[in-house]
């Protein structure tokens, strides 16, 4: 059965799969090898380092990469190790991988992955799978939102990173979370101007989590230092504020901004209009959980709203012999996701977890519950969707069919509605819209289930040998 496996790499299973080398993948690899785990790492990237630790390709010739980047040498140490290790033949890493299933395989897994830009087959066997498969940005809608020039919040930071290029000259950064003083930061250092950053919550909202706060000293004095930048960058920030729609032909021109009340509705007669060329927009992250809901995995509602998995002490999920760290298990920033793919590595080998760093994962966990709920969302955004805002951008379905089909048509969870309408059944498979759409059909969003968790050609789905039973 074995040799029928399509690209099917050895017979023989790893130790350990690890799916991801973002900061949760890196430090679990590097950590399991050195104690002598056989690890193959399987990330969907051309190079380590996932989203947040994006780089410039060879050929743009930057000579200064970390320019870019908070916490550099944290990378750079472990990107050291993954290529010291992957020498001695105790990694094999796997880049441009993207796996879509993790299945059982005898009293291990078997992990099918298509790779490259050839789109070929290839399958890992290994007795435990780490999923550090990170997050993807949240959006909320409103009207404009499709016009060239309107990016991600996340997506700019990408650009910069990965590219050395800027979404335009005067960028408005907007949404919510601690990510925007990032991008804006950035963006105005690396020579944009930035009007404004716009933050729909209230940093008056942490108050509540002091204590959340004081213990981590080393938060409070990077957002300092953002604060610092957008003060040297006159960069003007605007609280309980949001974007409510983007103006524009051929491309954004301007934005229009209104103040919020505390549920995130928009007050009447506060809006006002502010010329750019770009929009950066983001409402936070939310966890990738589909190789792992596919498993079965059991998951909580974290403190921003989203779904996220449910781990133990030791980052195992509710399968056993699959474990889990970073993004996947609530957002909590990258300090957080190397310190529990550094615990997942000591559980998958069975070596104890040392007493300060169980103690740093659970003051960082803290901290990113505090920020979580300080940024949550409030229930009425969905007021400044106009009917004729497009929510699902892939099927171009308005607000006004969607609210058409909850109010007229009996509409009362977002799978319904995506029967009744196609919202979320484009190309992005709802992960663009899926969080609006709950919203506006009045229920939380529901935890991703999905057989592939990528598109996968069907000439791999068919060379699959049967499955037993």
């Amino acid at each position: 059965m074995s040799a029928r496996v399509p690209g099917l790499m050895s017979d023989r299973p790893v130790g350990l799969a690890v799916v991801g080398a973002g900061p949760a993948g890196l430090a679990a690899a590097v950590t399991a090898a050195s104690l002598g785990q056989q690890v193959t790492v399987l990330d969907a990237g051309e190079r380590p380092g996932g989203q947040y630790y994006r780089h410039p390709a060879p050929g743009l010739g930057a000579t200064r990469p970390d320019a870019l980047h908070h916490g550099w040498s944290d990378f750079a140490t472990r990107e050291a190790a993954l290529r010291a290790h992957e020498s001695a033949g105790r990694i094999t890493y796997l880049p441009a991988h993207h796996v879509w299933t993790v299945v059982p395989d005898g009293d291990g897994w078997l992990l099918h992955a298509v790779a490259g830009p050839e789109e070929a087959p290839a399958a890992v066997r290994a007795r435990r799978v780490l999923l550090a498969t990170g997050a993807y940005e949240r959006q909320l809608p409103f009207p404009g939102w499709t016009l060239p020039g309107v990016v991600g919040a996340g997506g700019a930071q990408a650009m910069l990173k990965g590219g050395l290029v800027l979404p335009g000259r005067r960028v408005v950064v907007a949404g919510s979370g601690p990510l925007l003083l990032a991008v804006a930061g950035s963006l105005a250092a690396a020579g944009a101007r930035v009007p404004a950053v716009i933050e729909a919550a209230a940093y008056t909202a942490y108050a509540g989590r002091l204590p959340a706060l004081l213990r981590n000293p080393g938060k409070l004095a990077e957002a300092a230092t953002y604060g610092g930048a957008l003060l040297r960058h006159q960069v003007r920030l605007l609280t309980r504020h949001a974007v409510t729609e983007a103006h524009g032909t051929d491309r954004v021109q301007a934005v229009t901004v209104t103040r919020l009340d505390r549920d995130w509705r928009p007050l009447p007669g506060t809006a006002r209009r502010i010329p750019c060329d770009a929009l950066a927009v983001g409402h936070g992250l939310v966890p990738q959980l589909e190789l792992a809901t596919g498993l079965g995995c059991a998951t909580r509602r974290s403190a921003d709203g989203t779904v996220a998995l449910e781990l133990d002490a030791q980052q195992r999920t509710s399968v056993p012999g699959i474990w889990s760290a970073g993004e996947t298990g609530g957002i909590g920033g990258a300090q957080l996701a190397l310190v529990e793919g550094e615990l997942a590595a000591l559980s998958i080998a069975g070596a104890p977890a040392p007493a300060a760093l169980v103690r740093r994962r659970s003051r960082l966990r803290a901290f990113a519950d505090a920020m979580g709920a300080a940024h949550r969302p409030g229930p009425g955004w969905t007021e400044w969707l106009r009917d004729d805002a497009d929510v699902c951008r892939c099927e171009e379905v308005p607000a006004g069919r969607i609210r058409e089909a909850v109010r007229d048509l009996g509409a009362r969870d977002a799978r319904t509605v995506k029967l009744l309408t196609r919202a979320g059944m484009g190309w992005c498979q709802g992960r663009m819209c899926g969080p609006a759409v709950a919203a506006l059909a009045g229920e939380e969003p529901a935890p991703d289930r999905r057989p592939f968790s990528c598109p996968v050609p069907l000439r791999h789905l068919a060379e699959l040998p049967p499955a037993d039973g």
